[in-house]
């Protein structure tokens, strides 16, 4: 662990240095009046990690001070997510409520010392009396009550003898102040309503900016760290803890960025209102940016973990790509989750020249995953394919199953297609087809060649599973609520079908359905009479692709769309020819510059591209690795802007360049530098530095991680040894993911060279 990782952990390493602190004590302090989301993952990740970090100790303590909204239920789902991020808060979870008689001692010590009085006006007119940010507030009239006035009215309150909203105590500070907060904040407030732990014992509960701070120091924080927008709270925390003199050490408050992602809502009140008026099934509906719908929806606890160690610590607000996160719950599944196949729209195929059944050999995980275990996959006269991977009429580029087209059945034989059966409506019912014996995947001596494999079920084996598609709950990229809701966020196959061997063998709870996605048993309605499985995220990313082809047909109206697939998949459709000027910047880019042809023909085919890749090129001299950023990652935010509205320059473009190609930074966290940049304006060397970025190359720290990773997997470094070299990536990806990406992984793999001969 670097103690200077990001800004927090400079700040408490110089606390514990100066002798500021002897222990390092945090708190996570949610209010139980909603379940946690994912933003919420990212604080528990920063109090209870910074905790861990230091030797520490990280109090879970509910903010339980509005006894409206709050609820038991709130409290057991907020324990349960800090627990299963795996974060221990030790005996005893802490309530605000815990404090309420010290907290009111402290507010009756402000009274006396004529620093708090009791208010009386109504609420319209103190939001009057407040003031604006340009014009001074007016104190109230019932702050010239006497120190005994304001202590018998106080009481009064507490022994409800008031209406809710007739009274209220107020600190008195300055009603000039600059920053609104302390024109007389409120400290307390008349609630007649039952509290979920204290009962009817109270009817005043203490404001947040009052409970928070003294909740702290009771508790003997050191660091208490939260999110931006309690920047300008920051000033009543110090006010009411040097007010009141307490002892030192007392606690400090320290800021970071929240956490913002596009697509999705993070507003406690915008979740409940999804949740009350049945948009979602309730607070664990896999669609909710929830962790425990992110739980339910079958992410894993170190996804969210790498995720949130992903994107850092930082000090100003910027919104993340929910792809990012969808690539870290990939990133994790791919490694370790068993391939089988499943079939969600079937066709039926009745292969004419076989006869019997017969069971076939598959592994559940491809070479380069380093586990291992293998099932027997029933094969007969009749079977079930995916409907789409059948075209009667295909386009250019289709490899799979065509009238004149042969295709593999994954683990199984090559079929060609002999005949094709119709109902009255023209629709297709079937398939006849033929095998070819001496094409057995594995054992293949037909000659015969292919270009895909798809997937297939024995129709008299396969097993019937209910299949849970979800998307994005929201359309679009920034929501504001329920009027951008994704009408197709869930579709439900009823009727799919999948590999006995999935629910017999039971070898896990999430499978790769292959070609399809990932998919996790549901926990709650899972039955082996009836299976439910949810999709947790595709293969890769299609709803950025679908969006952008909707866009590019929309706005362009173009006659055909060059559809960019995966690695094995063909470049479809025709392509205008070049203009003139075009033609000249592609031979000057390809030949002169030595970028590759479909980088130098987007280049001269976009203008506005082009025109930022000159001026980039005219301050640094690194035209592929400037290219390589202008066509990816500037392309994408210039498909609806102008240059001129970019919130970074090609001089800031060029700089972060620069330093990638000095080896300050790797490739992967120049990706995540440019997201920044693209948010927030900020300078690429500023970003670097405050999360912790650098780039480490230093071969006596990459060799002791190498060290460890080697010690914790001597299986598989007993199979490289003994000739299974492709399991090299295996160890580099461990060492990568120990770094958070930011070993270098030349200095990486030729260490590992050394270390495994």
């Amino acid at each position: 662990m670097s103690e200077n990782k990001d800004f927090l952990h400079a700040i408490v390493n110089e606390d514990l240095k100066s002798g500021k602190y002897k222990k390092v004590i945090t708190r996570f302090p949610p209010e139980p009046n909603g379940f946690p989301h994912i933003g919420h993952a990212k604080s528990i990740c920063i109090n209870f990690g910074i905790a861990s970090d230091f030797n520490g100790h990280c109090n879970l303590r509910m903010d339980d001070t509005n006894p409206t909204k709050e609820d038991t239920k709130y409290v057991e789902a907020l324990k349960d997510a800090v627990q299963w991020l795996g974060f221990n808060w030790g005996e005893n979870v802490r309530f605000t409520s815990d404090y309420f008689d010290k907290i009111y001692d402290y507010a009756i010590e402000l009274i006396k010392m004529d620093k708090a009085y009791v208010d009386s006006v109504n609420e319209e007119q103190m939001r009057e009396n407040r003031g604006t940010v340009t014009q001074a507030g007016v104190r109230s009239e019932f702050a010239n009550r006497t120190i005994e006035e304001n202590l018998d009215l106080f009481e009064k309150m507490k022994n409800g003898e008031f209406k809710d909203g007739e009274h209220v105590l107020r600190a008195k500070i300055d009603m000039g102040a600059a920053n609104m907060k302390l024109r007389d904040p409120l400290l307390y407030r008349i609630r007649h309503a039952h509290h979920f732990r204290a009962g009817d014992k109270w009817c005043i509960y203490p404001m947040y900016d009052f409970a928070h701070c003294l909740s702290d120091y009771i508790e003997g924080v050191s660091h208490s760290i939260c999110t931006l927008e309690f920047e300008n709270n920051r000033d009543i925390y110090n006010w009411v803890l040097d007010t009141l003199k307490l002892e030192l050490p007392r606690p400090y408050q320290h800021e970071f960025a929240r956490l913002g992602i596009n697509y999705t809502v993070m507003s406690k009140r915008k979740l409940l209102e999804l949740v009350e008026g049945k948009h979602v099934d309730g607070w664990d509906d896999p669609r909710m940016p929830t962790i425990a719908g992110y739980k339910r929806k079958g992410y894993t606890k170190e996804s969210i973990l790498n995720f949130c160690d992903q994107i850092g610590v930082a000090k100003a607000n910027s919104m993340v790509d929910v792809a990012q996160l969808e690539f870290s719950i990939r990133d994790d599944l791919n490694k370790k989750v068993p391939r089988v196949m499943c079939v969600l729209d079937p066709l039926k195929v009745t292969i004419e020249n076989y006869e019997g059944s017969e069971e076939l050999d598959a592994s559940y995980y491809p070479h380069d995953v380093p586990k291992e275990g293998t099932r027997k996959v029933p094969f007969s006269k009749e079977i079930y394919i995916e409907r789409d991977d059948f075209l009667e009429n295909p386009e250019k580029g289709y490899f799979r199953l065509t009238p004149t087209q042969a295709v593999r059945l994954r683990h199984g034989y090559i079929i060609s297609c002999k005949e094709v059966i119709k109902d009255e409506n023209g629709n297709i019912t079937e398939i006849k087809a033929e095998y070819y014996p001496d094409s057995k995947s594995g054992s293949d001596t037909s000659g015969i060649k292919v270009k895909s494999a798809i997937q297939w079920l024995s129709s008299k084996d396969a097993r019937q599973v209910e299949v849970r598609l979800y998307d994005r709950l929201f359309k679009n990229e920034a929501p504001e609520g329920i009027e951008d809701l994704n009408p197709d966020s869930l579709k439900i196959i009823k009727n799919a079908l999948i590999e006995p061997a999935v629910i017999e063998e039971k070898i896990d709870e999430r499978f790769q359905f292959e070609r399809q996605g990932y998919f996790y048993a549901d926990p709650i309605d899972y039955r082996d009479e009836k299976p439910v499985f949810n999709k947790i995220v595709g293969l890769k990313d299609s709803w950025g692709k679908k969006t952008k082809k909707e866009e590019s047909k929309s706005k362009n109206n173009v006659k055909s769309e060059i559809k960019k697939q995966a690695k094995n998949e063909q470049v479809v459709g025709e392509v205008t020819a070049m203009s003139g000027k075009e033609k000249v910047l592609f031979e000057k880019y390809s030949n002169e510059l030595g970028l590759n042809a479909e980088v130098s023909n987007i280049l001269a085919r976009d203008e506005k591209l082009s025109s930022f890749y000159q001026e980039c090129l005219s301050t640094l001299n690194s035209p592929i690795s400037l290219a390589n950023i202008i066509v990816t990652e500037v392309a994408r935010e210039l498909k609806d802007k102008e240059i001129n509205q970019l919130k970074f320059t090609a001089e800031q473009i060029t700089k972060l360049i620069k330093i990638l190609d000095e080896g300050t930074i790797s490739s992967k966290i120049t990706k995540q530098v440019f997201e920044q940049m693209a948010q927030s304006g900020e300078n690429p060397e500023k970003i670097v530095e405050d999360k912790g970025l650098v780039q480490i190359s230093d071969p006596a720290i990459i060799g002791t991680i190498i060290d460890e990773v080697i010690t914790k997997n001597p299986d598989n470094v007993e199979k490289f040894k003994a000739g299974n070299k492709k399991l090299l990536g295996f160890f580099v990806g461990q060492v990568l993911k120990s770094t958070s990406g930011k070993a270098n992984p030349k200095v990486v793999n030729q260490l590992l060279a050394e270390k495994l001969k």
